[in-house]
């Protein structure tokens, strides 16, 4: 494909075109601009280029009537868009090369670009996976957000410490965005409602008046697929006030009432997950939510009857999929936006709400099973209550008809309960579908978490598997390997993963095996490099790169990592000529700004990479690495480098994870828990290429069911751990004995969560320390080894979003292709 048929214009056109952009926005010449003005200026002519194909689309869209999925998330973790939109053009080398003719850095301008703040962990990146694979795969979609001013925050690390500081992306213009207030929708909050009889349609009618409300302003981002012409769109909506400024409480002196309007609005936008310790804190959430979903759906509905009419078709043409309980409350808005809005009776509008809307599940854990106090949900949106209440009584109706007056059963499954709105199982009645997202993961849901509701509608439940987008994480991440892997197999694999299965018989070959290690010892080199640069810690790349990047959770146990390395000191200061391979560890995760032990055990981590990295007497055999404000951008630089994956979850807590996957495709054996969707890469790559260890999740949760775990009695039989638990609170990593006494506490009193080491660290210690010693053993051997990491390049075929989402399409969705080759 050249330049010309990519991109539409030939290379001396376009090197004009970005010349020209830099002029119109800067008045600059090329030769005076800075590398952010020329970023600006191809970042202007690309989104040119993509704006023709955009209108095309959906042009053919609503000529083929086709059914359009609308996938409702409160983040969409997208990752920089200039290259991988190259990518999918099919553009990246040309451009590249009359970059260079221009004496610019194609790599010096994707750095300009801000990692866009819409989210924070697996759940935003797995819906931006989700919406490269819909375009893809030709499937029309919106995804649906909202415009984080903010997103969560940037973290700095300041004597250890996470700080939080705005993370102000928006702060210079950002090319891939375009606003269309004509879209622009109204959203109310609080007020009351009274019912109304009217004569002419001879019903009541609900009247909402006495309100606050914002508009909802949409930026819509362009989502390409690979080389089809097909561009989806990401909707994510900005709030701005109805009046943005009273002159005549100004006048009289009233100078916030003045701007009342526009604080309102600003707030809702400001930043992802504000804190939550508090009622205004769950206030702000519960609008947040309201807010996009709202406009999600008047904007759906409206679109829906303008382009077909009769809403009873609606379910044969919309489909609404809810990434987490957070849209939950897309069901009793559409019940609302269907009757008040368009009149429709409750019958009528209940069946096309279930027929619209799905449900994804992504934790078995019951206090992520999002709940809101009634008082609060009441008076913040009384409308949307009152259609919950009337769920609720019809749903608790059929519950008795079906069980009889069974306690039991309602207290199990009432969406309101004891003072709480569950907006999980407000999203299981009020849909046709309930996925979860690791084959394990869902069997747990099934059988324990919402076995009630699976007992009652087996149909309803299925399995989605989740996956991730190679050509982000391989072909954009990691070009060396794409390209290696193209030349031995051809480019079939950038859509169709399993493709990759053809380099097994590689496998055996000693010079691929050498070839593929190469690539891997220059990706290594580039991230110490950037450690080198950004924390000022020299790392070798010749160590085992052993990495855990992900959301700090306790779940998620970092905690364990970071005992394992204290243990490895104490090893080597009292052994100095023990043999030991050198080891670097490399972490990367953010805590929420109110998670106070998991922002310690990140104090924690970086004390004990202070200890280490300045200990001479151990010959730099350990090195500890705290990433600093984790992101999209470096993620795709360390996943091409790491040699361990870390997969250390509690078993039965994780529901599928996804950065297992993309360590996988790059070449990373995994250690880890038989959790998640680690079950099924251990299944496609064989126990021999893994390093599996600890409880089961069956064993997990029959202690916590039976009990009988007893972590004090673990610690106090066995001298090696009471020693190294002692180190948090003897002074050995940080001079204030107390600083730790959380995290020791709440590994060996009841006194933090109600139970001593409430994710089975202590339990499992021991058989991570002998998976972490298979690890050196398997490291060693370098044919070995290099046959492991390319054996899981090879056997992650099964793990691309495009093969999530066809089994969206196939069993929930039922979309048809909108092909544009046509």
């Amino acid at each position: 494909m050249t330049l010309l048929d990519s991109i539409g214009m030939d290379k001396e056109t376009f090197k004009k075109e970005v010349e020209k952009a830099v002029r119109v926005l800067f008045r600059v010449d090329l030769d005076e601009a800075t590398d952010y003005m020329k970023y600006l200026g191809l970042g202007t002519v690309l989104e040119h280029v993509i704006i023709d194909k955009w209108m095309d689309y959906h042009k053919a869209i609503n000529k083929a009537g086709a059914k359009t999925v609308y996938y409702m998330s409160m983040e969409f973790l997208m990752g920089r868009a200039m290259g991988n939109n190259l990518i999918n053009l099919g553009a990246y080398d040309d451009v590249r090369e009359a970059l260079d003719e221009m004496d610019i850095d194609l790599n010096a301008m994707e750095d300009q670009e801000p990692d866009p703040a819409l989210g924070n962990g697996g759940l935003g990146r797995l819906a931006a996976c989700f919406m490269d694979s819909l375009s893809t795969l030709g499937y029309p979609a919106y995804g649906c957000g909202i415009r984080y001013h903010y997103g969560m925050f940037k973290q700095k690390i300041e004597d250890g410490y996470q700080k939080e500081v705005p993370d102000n992306w928006l702060q210079h213009m950002y090319p891939f965005e375009l606003r269309r207030p004509e879209h622009t929708q109204e959203i109310r909050f609080g007020g009351n409602t009274r019912v109304e009889f009217d004569p002419v349609l001879q019903k009541n009618r609900y009247i909402y008046e006495n309100y606050s409300s914002v508009l909802a302003v949409p930026y819509d981002m362009p989502i390409l697929g690979y080389k089809n012409d097909v561009v989806n769109t990401l909707r994510i909506w900005d709030a701005q006030a109805v009046n943005v400024f009273e002159l005549s409480s100004f006048d009289k002196g009233d100078y916030s009432k003045a701007v009342e309007n526009e604080n309102l609005a600003r707030n809702i936008t400001e930043v992802l997950y504000p804190n939550d310790n508090h009622r205004a804190g769950k206030e702000l959430r519960l609008k947040q939510q309201y807010f996009f979903i709202s406009a999600t759906v008047q904007e759906a509905v409206k679109k829906f009857v303008k382009t077909h009419g009769d809403l009873s078709r609606m379910p044969e043409k919309v489909a609404f999929q809810l990434n987490d309980t957070h849209p939950a409350v897309a069901v009793s808005e559409l019940m609302r936006v269907l009757m008040d809005d368009y009149g429709l009776e409750w019958d009528k509008a209940w069946t096309i709400t279930k027929g619209v809307c799905a449900y994804t599940n992504h934790t078995i854990m019951q206090e992520a099973l999002e709940k809101w106090p009634i008082d609060l949900f009441q008076n913040l949106l009384p409308r949307n209550y009152q259609i919950i209440e009337e769920i609720n009584r019809r749903f608790e109706n059929y519950i008795r008809e079906r069980y009889g007056d069974d306690q039991n059963k309602l207290k199990n499954m009432s969406i309101l309960y004891d003072g709480q709105v569950r907006m999980a199982y407000l999203a299981i009645v009020g849909g046709h579908s309930v996925n979860g997202v690791a084959a394990l993961h869902t069997e747990i849901l099934k059988n324990n978490v919402l076995r009630d509701f699976y007992e009652l509608w087996p149909e309803r439940f299925n399995n989605k598997t989740n996956g991730v987008t190679q050509r982000r994480f391989l072909m954009h991440g990691n070009p060396g390997l794409s390209k290696w892997i193209t030349a031995h197999i051809g480019e079939e694999w950038v859509t169709d993963l399993p493709q990759l299965s053809k380099l097994l018989p590689l496998v055996k070959d000693e010079k691929a095996c050498e070839e593929f290690m190469a690539i891997k010892r220059a990706n290594k080199e580039r991230l110490a490099a950037y450690i080198l640069e950004h924390n000022g810690v020299e790392v070798n790349p010749d160590s085992i790169f052993d990495v855990q990047v992900k959301r700090l959770h306790e779940y998620k146990r970092q905690l364990l990592n970071i005992l394992h390395v204290m243990y490895l000191y104490q090893q080597l200061k009292e052994n100095p000529g023990m043999e030991f391979y050198p080891r670097t560890f490399i972490f990367g995760a953010k805590a929420s700004a109110g998670y106070k032990i998991a922002k310690l055990i990140i104090k924690l981590i970086n004390d004990v990479a202070n200890v280490v990295n300045n200990d001479d007497s151990i010959d730099g055999k350990i090195k500890v690495v705290f990433i600093e404000d984790y992101r999209v951008s470096v993620g795709e630089m360390i996943f091409a480098a790491a040699d361990v994956s870390e997969q250390i979850s509690t078993a039965s807590k994780e529901a599928s994870g996804t950065g297992n996957m993309k360590f996988m495709m790059n070449g990373a054996p995994t250690i880890g828990t038989m959790d998640g969707a680690n079950v099924e890469i251990v299944e496609e790559v064989g126990t021999v290429n893994a390093f599996i260890f600890g409880l089961s999740s069956h064993e997990v949760i029959n202690f916590e069911h039976q009990g009988g775990y007893d972590a004090p009695a673990i610690c106090h039989n066995d001298p090696t751990l009471h020693r190294l638990l002692d180190q948090l609170i003897d002074g050995t990593f940080n001079p204030d004995r107390e600083v730790f006494r959380p995290i020791y506490d709440s590994l060996l009193t009841s006194a933090y969560s109600g139970k001593p080491d409430q994710y089975f660290i202590l339990a499992d210690f021991w058989s991570y320390a002998k998976a972490q010693q298979d690890v050196e053993k398997a490291y060693c051997d370098k044919k070995r080894w290099a046959s492991m990491a390319l054996s899981n390049t090879a056997c992650s075929g099964k793990f691309s979003s495009d093969r999530t989402i066809q089994q969206y399409v196939d069993d929930i969705w039922h979309l048809d292709k909108v092909d544009m080759s046509k």
